[in-house]
């Protein structure tokens, strides 16, 4: 059912939207789930496949590792950058015509990028990768939560981690796997098929009716989300190439981007209370939302910021491994965080986030601290080890955290509430990268600024002290159960 009006919905808008969607146990529902979850899981591969290969590609490319380190970052980015965009996508449009033209994006990104003559035009290609990126991750969020019953959640989400955890988990082994044989180029080449592939199939399979409206997209909005995001990342990875009066700059960018964050919230409330907000703000009233939002921000900055990017560069800078044993060296803990997935899932239904999300947590930041302890004469063996515990902590706490977040909302909020998630899952893995190369660069004694044992301790130990904030705020998380105390909840409770 589609309507055009543009005026405010209540909660109970939905109930003709979810009177459409097939009951969580058919086969429609398990089709359109595996659609998304595949297509999700190619996509989100790509944001650290290129991790292992950043100083092949410094060389390659003829720039510095400050700069080809925004191959990651700025992928980040522009998923930070779109993904408010998703909430007002997904009222405007179809699951249909939202995903194809995700994969379409995503798929001319691909192409270009196995093409790219240069740095620019790989930039632009992984912008374009990341543009559809971005909106696929809340359009998945946000299905589960409208299909699936509150007491089953936890189990499907944690199928949701696997996509959102193991795929940038994995995209490391992917990259050193084909850089050991091929170049950097079949990275996007070998890529490119499984793109067509699911765009094919998730056109011709995706069915999900959906109530849609006609609402106008605030493009000052959208200018000052761009604005902000970048100023703010910009001026801190410029750190790690200027000097003197070159951290002029960088603070500018800095304070121009927090400026234009602060008109971009204090545009939002205004707008929201004409349910016109790019990106409504309103789930933030919700205790638990914004407990688990912390949290998974501070989780996200050190899993992309420390394990995908300082890891592989301690591997090959510090002991000196090829691409493809960097990559071997992080299967394991890519392994272990994708079989935590459903079990933790299942576990959260029947105890709740609490305990699940503080033993995370200490085993993150212990993890991290065991990383800053390590040196050039340091085994692969005890580097495999801590970086399972790492991502054995990150798996108890990403299906929680998520699903916390998101049960603690009305119908009506989802998409708003996954694409806060996502914005600030993507600026906080976003800006870990940025910092945290930019601190190995200024650490390193090493004259042509490339990350040295000392420059990458400095970042480890500023990641272990992430880690310790996210410690303390997990400890805010309620103990309340999972799903089935979610679902038993007066509604009253959900607003």
């Amino acid at each position: 059912m589609t309507t055009t009006s543009g005026t405010p919905r209540s909660a109970t808008a939905d109930a003709p939207e979810t009177a459409h969607v097939p009951p969580a146990s058919s086969r429609a529902t398990t089709l359109v789930l595996t659609v998304l979850v595949l297509s999700a899981f190619v996509m989100i591969l790509n944001e650290t496949i290129l991790s292992v290969a950043l100083r092949d590609l410094a060389v390659d490319l003829r720039v510095s590792t400050t700069t080809v380190q925004w191959l990651t970052s700025g992928f980040l980015l522009t998923m930070a950058v779109v993904i408010p965009m998703t909430g007002y996508l997904l009222e405007r449009f179809t699951p249909r015509q939202v995903f194809a033209a995700a994969m379409t994006m995503f798929t001319l990104g691909t192409l270009l990028g196995a093409l790219a003559p240069g740095f620019a035009v790989l930039m632009a290609a992984r912008v374009l990768q990341a543009g559809g990126t971005a909106v696929m991750i809340p359009l998945l969020m946000t299905t589960v939560m409208k299909l699936i019953p509150a007491e089953r959640r936890g189990a499907t989400m944690g199928t949701i981690t696997i996509v959102i955890a193991v795929a940038p988990a994995i995209g490391p082994t992917t990259g050193g796997a084909i850089l050991s044989t091929l170049d950097w180029r079949w990275m996007f080449w070998l890529v490119l098929p499984l793109a067509v592939t699911a765009l094919v199939v998730g056109t011709r399979f995706l069915r999900l009716s959906a109530d849609t409206r006609s609402v106008p997209l605030d493009l000052l909005s959208v200018l000052l989300s761009a604005i902000g995001f970048s100023g703010v990342l910009y001026g801190l990875s410029s750190f790690g190439e200027s000097s003197g009066d070159g951290h002029a700059l960088s603070w500018a960018s800095i304070a121009v981007g927090l400026l234009a964050l602060a008109v971009f919230v204090w545009r939002q409330l205004r707008l929201q209370s004409r349910d016109r907000a790019l990106l409504d703000l309103r789930p933030f009233r919700q205790r638990d939302f914004s407990v688990s939002v912390l949290v998974s921000a501070l989780v996200f900055m050190c899993f992309l910021g420390a394990s995908a990017m300082l890891l592989p560069l301690f591997l090959q800078s510090v002991l000196r491994t090829s691409t493809f044993v960097s990559g071997l060296v992080l299967l394991p803990g890519g392994l272990a965080l994708g079989l935590l997935g459903r079990p933790v899932g299942a576990l959260y239904d029947r105890v709740g986030a609490r305990w699940l999300v503080i033993s995370g947590a200490s085993a993150m930041t212990a993890a991290l601290w065991l990383f800053a302890s390590l040196g050039a004469g340091s085994s692969l063996g005890l580097v495999v080890g801590v970086h399972v515990l790492l991502m054995v902590g990150i798996g108890l706490m990403l299906t929680p955290l998520m699903t916390d977040s998101l049960g603690a909302l009305p119908d009506h909020l989802y998409s708003h509430g996954s694409a806060i998630l996502s914005t600030l899952q993507q600026v906080a893995g976003a800006f870990g990268t940025a910092v945290f190369v930019t601190l190995a660069a200024r650490g390193s004694l090493d004259p042509t600024g490339i990350p040295d044992v000392d420059g990458l301790r400095v970042a480890f130990v500023a990641a272990g002290c992430v880690g310790v904030i996210a410690l303390i705020a997990s400890l805010f998380i309620r103990g309340r159960r999972g799903g089935a105390d979610a679902a038993a909840r007066p509604a009253g409770d959900r607003h």
